[in-house]
């Protein structure tokens, strides 16, 4: 086992969706034997396996995974739930002399952890939520981001006006507490040695891998794992089912699109999605550590993860 003196050290991994994190992840634990934390939202949802491209049976037997099938469809983690989880998670690894490794492309989910984010959990508020939705739906999402851009221009900044969930979210908290969505969330002092490695890809090589990845999907049965909770009453409307591949499917499923058009869909919002994590990512941060995904060579990782360079300290 590696011997270091680092004060509660921790390592992220991160990276746009299909550059391979887990593999890299799953490498990574092995040499340190330890475990590793998933920061993917789409991983929280048992029984949506395929279209999130989960960890296989495999993988998750050799290594440990926390953070995976924790809740079902219709379930919330919202980003205070998974912060306060993961914290315990890694307070508990630390005793055993673990170094625990952050993994996930999920923005808001390893920034709150990097950065320590304090956030009150605000229960939702189903009727206001649904009054929202409502007025979205009659004059359209953009009006409502406007909305959202005037009384909170630096959550407006953050949030794009195309996800809907996002934006219901942030104008609810302002209403119910009467405070902007963008002070909920404030930085404290870090509390963890950190290091951040990152895997980037030429952008058209990464949209090749995930159009492959779309492929593989509907080969392995992805429109049948949609069917199957559409029959189990999850609706395509939950904030689970938005990640990608499922409300396409469903409007497939639901005679709404074509199967064409569905997978022409799911290649548009991954693309988006690629540019919206690169804004939580970015290729200039002097923090993160880039490797390069079509050249890249484990053992250069586990040489970086063990030498001193890179390592940041708690503030």
């Amino acid at each position: 086992m590696w011997k270091h003196n680092l004060q509660k050290p921790v390592i992220f991994i991160v990276g746009p969706t299909a550059s391979g994190k887990t593999e890299l992840a799953i490498q990574l634990a092995t040499n340190l034997n330890t475990e590793i934390i998933s920061a993917d939202s789409r991983y929280f949802y048992r029984m949506m396996d395929i279209g999130t491209a989960k960890p296989d049976v495999r993988e998750l037997a050799n290594i440990k995974h926390h953070m995976i099938d924790i809740a079902n469809p219709d379930e919330t983690i919202s980003v205070a739930i998974f912060k306060q989880q993961v914290t315990e998670i890694i307070d508990h690894m630390h005793q055993e002399s673990k170094i625990p490794i952050v993994v996930g492309g999920t923005g808001q989910y390893i920034h709150a952890i990097l950065h320590n984010w304090d956030m009150p959990e605000l229960k939702s508020d189903q009727q206001l939520r649904e009054l929202l939705e409502n007025y979205a739906e009659r004059f359209g999402k953009l009006k409502l981001y406007e909305f959202l851009q005037k009384v909170d221009p630096d959550a407006a900044k953050i949030i794009d006006f195309r996800n809907l969930r996002r934006t219901v979210r942030a104008v609810e908290v302002i209403l119910k507490t009467g405070h902007r969505f963008s002070e909920q969330r404030k930085k404290e002092a870090s509390i963890y040695t950190q290091k951040i490695i990152g895997i980037r890809w030429d952008r058209s090589v990464l949209y090749q891998r995930i159009d492959d990845r779309i492929k593989k999907m509907i080969e392995n049965g992805v429109i049948e794992e949609v069917r199957r909770l559409l029959d189990m009453a999850y609706s395509s409307v939950l904030p689970s089912m938005s990640a990608i591949g499922y409300r396409e499917l469903a409007g497939y499923i639901q005679g709404e699109n074509t199967l064409e058009e569905a997978i022409i869909l799911m290649k548009r919002n991954s693309r988006t999605y690629v540019r919206r994590q690169a804004n939580w990512f970015k290729a200039d941060d002097a923090n993160i550590m880039w490797f390069d995904g079509d050249e890249l060579d484990y053992n250069k990782v586990v040489d970086f993860v063990k030498s001193e360079a890179g390592w940041k300290k708690p503030e």
